[in-house]
């Protein structure tokens, strides 16, 4: 990863010894040399973390299918469950009804 040379204040701090025609020019070119290079780190870490960023929504969202898929399947496996006890129950009463009725019938007929 880049490393980030000056900051805010640095460049607010930073003075320039004035020569024979203003500021030494080559001074003045060298420090906007190393804050562009700055810049470009910035950049690149700016980039870095937005691809982070993208990668861990990709991922939580991934995880949030993920977990709304067991979910739906957790609901579905009780849905199933209670209509099998539910049919259990109807086919038991059936069966004591066929009992009651069937077979008093077909002792009545021996």
């Amino acid at each position: 990863m880049a490393s980030v040379k000056f900051t805010t204040k640095d460049i607010y701090e930073q003075d320039f010894k004035i020569g024979f025609r203003g500021y030494d020019q080559d001074e003045v070119n060298d420090f906007l040399d190393d804050i562009m290079k700055d810049y470009d780190a910035y950049e690149a870490i700016i980039k870095e973390l937005k691809g982070e960023i993208a990668r861990l929504k990709a991922q939580m969202a991934n995880a949030s299918r993920a977990s709304v898929s067991a979910a739906d399947d957790g609901e579905t496996l009780r849905t199933e469950r209670s209509a099998s006890a539910t049919n259990f129950d109807i086919l038991r009463r059936l069966n004591r009804l066929e009992k009651e009725v069937f077979g008093k019938h077909i002792a009545q007929e021996d």
